[in-house]
């Protein structure tokens, strides 16, 4: 590090490419970069910059010009920021383009920044260095994420009796929320949630977890406390903030006799609701150590009973059970339920 650089300015070297049809330009470019350690890479046009950015070596930080022979570097950052393998790359547009009009469209694109032409040599540097800082921390909050679902995962594998039971329940989530019409982003934490829903179950000793008879009092308060487990596990993540109240809550009932916080109504968060309704339903057509599975009919009059005892939002259960006895559940699923059928 130079003396006249602090530690915040200072960043380890990354790979970044440079996407200009003029030679020379990413030439000029290279050369101010290569003195900083960074690896440097060049594309004259956007179908070569996609094919480097999407494979197996992608760029940590993209220096895209606005103005190319097949495609516009808008087209190109709405493109990468679409996609989910490549929306964190940093992305800065280069253009001699001054009007607003032309800034706004970068940032309607999902450009992280921007360089004007002619390009300041230090104002480049400084750019690529915070850029790459921001990657390293999206790249190590992505992997602590990853951490937490292969965790999730391992749980599960815990128990054979519910192999599948997350790529269900996020299946028959989604499918809820999606006939609910709920945004996006909402369907994205019932996917989340319906993997991470019993992540505190790490706290819960085999002992309990897996005993073939019901639990005891004393045991079923321990297996209460992997909805408080879970959640603190999903605390420290940004990215789950909307999957934690899933994660807290889908034990909770309408009529405040859930569990850990008792609930009631419509305090309980939409989404908790959807995973409860969707857990219930996925129990009771898997085989467990201590009863068969229930055929799907059956299964469905079952969320009735609970909806009219006031454990259940009544229309959410209408509307899954729709949802069922119209097929419209994924394939798989319905497949499994027939499984579970054939097993008594």
């Amino acid at each position: 590090m130079k003396d006249s650089e602090s530690p915040l300015e200072s960043a380890a070297p990354g790979r970044v490419l440079v996407v200009d049809d003029v030679p020379a330009n990413i030439g000029l470019i290279e050369r101010l970069l290569v003195r900083d350690g960074h690896l440097v890479q060049g594309a004259s046009t956007g179908q070569a910059a996609l094919a480097l950015v999407t494979g197996p070596r992608p760029p940590d930080v993209m220096l895209l010009d606005v103005m190319l022979p097949d495609h516009s570097g808008f087209e190109i950052c709405r493109e990468l920021k679409r996609r989910p393998s490549t929306r964190f790359i940093p992305i800065v547009l280069i253009t001699a383009l001054q009007e607003v009009e032309d800034r706004i469209r970068g940032i309607e694109a999902g450009a992280d920044d921007f360089l004007s032409k002619p390009i300041n040599p230090h104002e480049l540097r400084a750019r690529v260095r915070s850029l790459l800082r921001l990657k390293r921390n999206t790249d190590e909050l992505d992997s602590a994420e990853s951490v937490i679902v292969s965790l999730a995962m391992t749980i599960e594998a815990r128990d054979t009796y519910t192999d599948g039971h997350c790529q269900r329940l996020a299946a028959y989530a989604v499918a809820l929320g999606r006939d609910l019409g709920l945004a996006s982003s909402e369907l994205a934490a019932l996917e989340r949630g319906g993997f991470l829903h019993d992540l505190g179950k790490i706290a819960v000793p085999d002992s309990v977890l897996l005993k073939p008879e019901r639990l005891t009092p004393a045991e079923y308060d321990v297996m209460k406390q992997h909805t408080v487990v879970g959640d603190r596990l999903c605390g420290e993540l940004r990215s789950l903030a909307r999957v934690r109240p899933i994660v807290r809550h889908h034990h909770e009932r309408c009529d405040g006799t859930g569990y850990p916080d008792r609930l009631r109504g419509d305090d309980i968060p939409l989404l908790a609701q959807i995973m409860s309704i969707v857990d219930v339903f996925d129990a009771l057509t898997t085989t467990r150590p201590y009863r068969h599975a229930m055929p799907v009919d059956v299964a469905c009059e079952e969320l009735g009973r609970e909806a009219a005892l006031g454990w259940k939002q009544p229309l959410l259960v209408d509307r899954f059970v729709g949802l069922v006895r119209r097929n419209q559940l994924p394939q798989f699923v319905q497949q499994t339920a027939a499984t579970s059928r054939s097993r008594q």
